[in-house]
């Protein structure tokens, strides 16, 4: 055995002696692919949050609609206003119904006309709120119908033109949000490669030692390839770990700080300020995603370094 083919049975056996693990370039590697990581974590569970939030919003909206009952000359406003309710009660598909009274009507106007304004002689409308049972379908035009030929004074808005609005935002916000994730991911892919490239030019002196003492082109391209598939692995648990850890610290924080009322109003707003299963899975693609990148950069680096010394 010639004493080149005996250093490459040693280079086998081990990695380090190759690739040092411990090196400046690596931790700096390591470093840039945590930071990355952690702010494309970020901003995946920022865009799930935002599609989760709308998503119940429309759901809740949807599931609420109003009937309407005006006074009308020679119509007892409370007789239609029971009517009206006892029609929605008994139709197909409805959970709930809540007929405001007339304080309650009242307090709804209080923003704009001030407390304390007394009503009697405004033609205030009553509102029955009535809320469509989960899972149900309601037809909504025979409700209308039905209230319209024996309510007088009654119409009924579904919030069709406000859940459409609101779809419209809210599908806007979720494109915003994930072309913001789709720039991060590239710019994090870019981050990794340069600093990828830049490790990897460190370690030209090695890629051609080995070179010229007989290694096989795939035999050095693996045993970098692995090398920095274990770093890029490494920097994504620890940016993605970080950033998963953020979301749950960030749970525990709202139900520590904020009282029950505040909790229900942030959940309203918010959700629940959990990514799920899909979040969690989602930043173990990243990760997985970012690893891969650097491995196959390292290994194209060292081919190009390669075709260059021949």
């Amino acid at each position: 055995m010639t004493a080149p083919q005996r250093m490459l049975k040693f280079l086998s056996r081990t990695e380090t002696a190759i690739v040092p693990k411990n090196s400046i370039a690596g931790r700096a590697l390591v470093a840039v692919i945590a930071i990355m990581t952690f702010l494309a974590a970020l901003t995946t569970g920022a865009v799930m949050q935002v599609r989760t939030a709308a998503s119940e919003w429309q759901s809740d909206v949807a599931r609420e609609i109003t009937i309407q009952v005006r006074p009308v000359a020679g119509r007892d406003l409370e007789v239609e206003l029971r009517r009206a309710a006892d029609i929605a009660r008994t139709f197909p598909g409805i959970a709930e119904v809540r007929p405001y009274s007339k304080a309650e009507s009242a307090r709804l106007l209080e923003p704009w006309l001030g407390a304390g304004l007394i009503l009697d002689d405004l033609p205030v409308p009553r509102l029955i709120v009535v809320r469509v049972a989960s899972g149900g379908a309601a037809n909504l035009a025979q409700l209308r119908q039905l209230l319209a030929e024996q309510v007088a004074g009654a119409s009924l808005d579904d919030h069709r033109a406000w859940i459409d609005q609101m779809r419209a935002m809210a599908n806007a916000s979720v494109a915003g949000g994930i072309g913001v994730l789709a720039l991060m991911l590239v710019a994090t892919v870019l981050s990794v490669v340069f600093a990828t490239r830049g490790a990897m030019a460190i370690n030209r002196p090695i890629v051609e030692v080995l070179h010229f003492i007989g290694a096989k082109d795939g035999f050095i391209a693996g045993q970098f390839q692995r090398h920095f598939l274990v770093l890029g692995l490494e920097g994504g648990a620890i940016g993605g770990g970080a950033a998963i850890l953020l979301f749950a610290l960030a749970g525990l924080a709202r139900d520590w700080l904020l009282s029950a009322a505040a909790r229900e109003q942030f959940a309203l707003l918010f959700g629940a300020f959990s990514v799920g299963v899909e979040g969690y899975l989602a930043v173990a693609a990243q990760i997985a995603l970012i690893a891969l990148v650097t491995a196959a950069t390292s290994r194209q680096t060292v081919n190009r370094t390669l075709a260059m010394i021949e």
